[in-house]
């Protein structure tokens, strides 16, 4: 298995693009969140992905950086469905906040050819706080992480033998999901900036944790592997040693401060 991360950056970066990644297994694909516009596209291409490939699709919530990719999605997936170039079907998850609204938007932006295919051969598939939905072969949680700012769905995957990863989605890490986190061989958790930095960027204001945060939680989870994403990009050049500088003060773990386009084995 493999994780591939399309973008790294939170909502404002301009050095690379917002947060979103791929889980690839034998030739299948589970894609979550789009970012924020038709650079999913680039990003898709350049991983050396097929974007025709992406017939799994979660979306975590509805801010801009993680939905409007996925209206172009939508869009590329029903053009060549009606073009002829698609076969088979293909499924978005959400909640039905996020569902509703990637409904009514592609109704209002996109031509009625390409919406025919919503709810045909594109579906839009409901998810529940604590539903298991097996898909690419893998058993997949899905829960509510009780956000205070819009309603937002992270996941546990079976990777099988035993071994699970926790996508907390891009806030703070809440007790709700500690049956989920704890223990896990993989967790994938925000982390808006250096705490050492957290003055310039004011990460607390915005709902988002520290490397030191995201860090301290991982080691009092007993987690094998943290991912941090959801960065800012104002040390772009420099992130990956920095973050890793501090993270390791307070994680025993294995760190991975990923670049955009860059893919880890799990």
């Amino acid at each position: 298995m493999k994780l591939t991360m399309l973008g790294t950056g939170n909502a404002l970066v301009t050095e690379c693009y917002n947060t979103c990644f791929v889980i690839e297994d034998k030739g299948q694909y589970f894609m979550v969140d789009g970012g924020g516009g038709s650079a999913i596209l680039h990003q898709l291409k350049y991983a050396g992905f097929n974007r025709m490939d992406m017939r799994h699709i979660f979306v975590t919530h509805k801010h801009l950086d993680h939905i409007m990719g996925i209206i172009w999605m939508v869009r590329v997936i029903c053009q060549s469905m009606n073009k002829g170039e698609y076969k088979g079907e293909a499924y978005i998850y959400s909640h039905k906040e996020v569902l509703d609204l990637i409904r009514e938007i592609s109704g209002k932006l996109l031509l009625q050819k390409q919406t025919k295919f919503i709810d045909d051969r594109l579906h839009l598939v409901e998810v529940h706080d604590g539903e298991i939905l097996n898909i690419i072969g893998h058993d997949i949680t899905f829960f509510d992480i009780r956000s205070t700012k819009a309603r937002q769905y992270g996941f546990c995957m079976d990777l099988e033998k035993g071994r699970k990863l926790t996508c907390c989605g891009d806030e703070p890490y809440n007790d709700c999901e500690e049956k989920y986190a704890e223990n896990s061989d993989w967790m994938l958790h925000e982390a808006f900036c250096l705490y050492e930095e957290r003055d310039l960027f004011d990460p607390y204001e915005k709902h988002h944790s520290t490397v030191k945060d995201a860090c301290e939680l991982a080691e009092k989870m007993k987690v094998k592997n943290l991912v941090l994403y959801h960065t800012e990009d104002r040390n772009i050049s420099r992130r990956k040693e920095l973050y890793l500088s501090e993270g390791s003060q307070y994680y025993t773990g294995n760190l991975y401060i990923p670049d955009d386009l860059e893919s880890i084995e799990l």
